[in-house]
């Protein structure tokens, strides 16, 4: 769709807000002429519906194409609908969730919500002109006590007369009914239509009935039949097989090998087994001996047929088809019920219904009903309206503008921040909820924030939540992964959350500056840690070698032949110690040069070496943290949410450390328990030696000469 434009006339006025020039929406004017605002002008131009703190309904509401995103287009067609609405779009401004019905304009739109506000307050019984989202959250009290609710469904409410209420009962009890808008189950054409022409079916077919060929045992002798038909014929095909061939006799007669297999076992549970052998013994005559037993797993179906035997001795294969015939009118008049969702209600009722005939009656009370359907449809934009009435500005605060993001006013904050984070004496005001991971790792540095990823679970819901909160004040400490905190969103539930990711940016200048000496002590530490370990390992490899080897150890005698020891050679040592005596010379001659250089320095400029030398080692990273915190943008975040922002969105050094909240203890004085203080005067004396070993150190490199002191040496 191609984005709304209008002729651009109209006087827009702006503000700088997060370091951008941004337009001005500050009067319902603004957003009357929003269509007439330069796209490249908006911060945003498309969000998803999902994962805002915004009412979902609402962002329905404004995605009119359901589409699953709020569009520019989308916002300027809600921004003309609702200002037409309404005779002053000031109010708009406000975001109350009510309104009084008097303030609808005197235009297209405007008389229909005043009529179904009315219609709304009427149904509710609702005194005065003010109707509020609680007023229509709940359809089904509006249409309460109404007859008619534009929906086309009838309820027994909707009929005036005992036989039409009865009709619609019965209609609902047998074919099922739809639900109204009132809550009540009802009726439409479609199953009034059906209901009629069932209960004519089933009275035809009922008439239509072929006597049953055994009295009130015919059902029952039926059933068994059907169940017995195929082992019968199997019977009589393995009697002919016999006949044809005698010496197959034993292989098709049930098989003692197949009995003993099971013969160990608990045969009640052997039913399947035992039913898969033939119905009778096989001898090769075509005929079953009624005499003789038949097989247990079918023996109740059989003894319900005998009675139909006549008192046969013996049953042919032309006999079990007879019986068969019997049953055949019989069933085929069966199987055609026709009717059948109305049996329930009994021959006479469906008959009394038939004879009453209120069919027309009924689809004259849908089609009343049905005709009120636009009116109906009204109360539902009644609805949209105060919806949108309430949150479409603040919309506009986040999607036009970042106002809400970038206001001074801590309790105002945007609708992509999802909650509050406490972690590390600190509380995380910038946190957003993350709806795809796979782009967050691929965005987020840069992003330039120090960010923290955390996954949060809580008791109230099974569902887990993933969160990502910026910590732009402080020292980074101990913020690494599987570190707990406590996440608190915007509804006040409280949420576990473990860190899972760090992305590592600088939070300060200050952080910086001392960044490289952490890295260092890190670097020490950790070549420490590796060289005592690989100690420690090779100490414990010897041991255990020389534990295991000593079983093995014999002393061995003296070898009286064995070569003696070398003598010692002072001329190879006297090398190296040569060496080590011309490395320590040439560092100690180092040392006394920089000691030179250092003492022939006034005590100012040795100062300004030593911030010198400090500045050489911080000065590049506090540099590139200054430059990466002048960068830091939110951009990149909302990005990967799925937001298109179309203009930067910085986050600068003051108004970074507004998004982070430092613990901040009052100044006192407090004595540990567990930690043994000096005395007064055992303070005073040790920073006395201190002062003096300062003086004499002092004294001795000669920096104090300019007091007329000079150095003995």
């Amino acid at each position: 769709m191609a984005i709304i434009n209008k002729e651009r006339k109209y006087k827009w006025e702006f503000d700088n807000i997060g370091g951008s020039s941004r337009v001005r929406i500050s009067k319902g004017e603004d957003i009357r002429h929003l269509a007439e605002l330069d796209p490249k002008m908006w911060t945003v131009l498309s969000c998803p519906v999902q994962g805002l703190e915004i009412d979902d309904k609402s962002l329905a509401y404004i995605d009119s194409d359901s589409d699953g995103r709020i569009r520019v287009n989308d916002i300027i067609a809600t921004a003309e609908w609702i200002t037409g609405a309404i005779k002053n779009p000031d109010l708009i401004l406000e975001g109350k969730d009510f309104i009084d019905i008097e303030q609808f304009a005197d235009s297209d739109t405007g008389r229909k919500l005043y009529d179904s506000a009315k219609q709304v307050l009427s149904g509710l019984s609702k005194e005065g002109g003010v109707v509020s989202i609680s007023d229509t959250a709940d359809s089904a009290a509006i249409f309460a006590q109404t007859r008619f609710n534009g929906d086309g469904v009838i309820t027994e409410s909707s009929a005036d007369d005992a036989d039409e209420k009865a009709a619609i009962a019965a209609a609902v009890a047998s074919l099922g009914g739809v639900p109204d808008r009132s809550g009540s189950q009802g009726v439409n054409a479609a199953i009034i239509e059906d209901f009629y022409k069932a209960l004519g079916e089933y009275v035809a077919w009922h008439e239509a009935a072929v006597p049953a060929p055994f009295a009130e045992s015919t059902d029952a002798a039926i059933d068994a039949y059907n169940s017995l038909d195929a082992k019968v014929k199997d019977f009589f095909m393995r009697s002919r097989l016999a006949a044809f061939s005698p010496d197959s006799t034993a292989a098709l007669d049930v098989q003692t090998s197949r009995i003993e297999a099971i013969s160990a076992e608990n045969l009640t549970g052997k039913t399947d087994d035992i039913a898969s052998y033939p119905l009778a013994r096989v001898t090769g005559k075509p005929e079953i001996d009624l005499s003789e037993p038949v097989n247990p797993a079918w023996a109740s179906q059989f003894d319900t047929l005998r009675p139909l035997f006549n008192g046969k001795k013996v049953i042919t294969e032309s006999d079990w088809a007879e019986i068969g015939a019997q049953f055949a009118a019989y069933s085929a008049w069966k199987g055609a019920k026709a009717g059948a969702a109305v049996e329930a209600l009994g021959l006479d009722a469906v008959k009394d219904f038939i004879a009453k005939d209120k069919k027309d009656a009924l689809l004259s009370l849908v089609a009343q009903d049905a005709a009120l359907a636009e009116e109906a449809a009204n109360i539902e934009m009644v609805d949209k309206f105060l919806h949108i009435f309430r949150d479409f500005y603040r919309l506009l605060r986040n999607f036009v503008t970042f106002n809400d993001f970038y206001n001074k006013d801590r309790g105002v904050s945007a609708i992509f921040q999802s909650g509050r984070l406490i972690i590390d004496q600190r509380e995380c005001r910038f946190c957003m909820k993350v709806t795809d991971m796979a782009k967050h790792n691929a965005s987020a540095a840069a992003s330039g924030m120090f960010l923290v990823y955390c996954d949060c679970t809580t008791k109230t819901s099974p569902a887990k939540l993933n969160i990502v909160a910026a910590v732009t004040v402080g020292e980074i400490g101990d913020l690494v992964a599987g570190k707990n905190a406590v996440y608190y969103d915007n509804a006040g539930v409280e949420w576990d959350a473990v860190i899972t990711k760090v992305v590592d940016n600088p939070i300060s200048v200050a952080q910086a500056f001392w960044s490289p000496y952490r890295r260092m002590a890190k670097a020490v530490e950790d070549l420490v840690n590796k060289n005592a370990a690989a100690k420690d390992a090779k100490i414990m490899s010897d041991a255990t070698a020389k534990i295991n080897a000593a079983p093995a150890a014999v002393p061995a005698a003296a070898d009286p032949k064995a070569a003696p020891a070398p003598p010692f050679d002072i001329a190879k040592f006297a090398g190296i110690f040569a060496a080590i005596g011309m490395a320590l010379g040439m560092i100690g001659t180092a040392l006394v040069n920089i000691f030179k250089g250092l003492n022939a320095l006034p005590w100012w400029k040795l100062v300004l070496v030593f911030v010198a030398i400090m500045l050489v080692i911080s000065g590049p990273a506090m540099v590139l943290a200054w430059l990466k915190l002048r960068r830091r943008n939110i951009a990149p975040l909302l990005n990967a949410n799925g937001w298109a922002v179309n203009a930067s969105s910085k986050i600068s050094i003051p108004f970074g450390e507004t998004l982070t909240d430092v613990a901040r203890y009052p100044k006192m004085k407090l004595k540990d328990p567990y930690k043994k203080g000096l005395a007064t005067w055992q303070k005073l004396l040790i920073s006395i030696l201190c002062l003096a070993v300062v003086f004499v150190a002092l004294w001795l490199f000669n920096l104090l000469a300019f007091i007329n002191l000079p150095s003995p040496f």
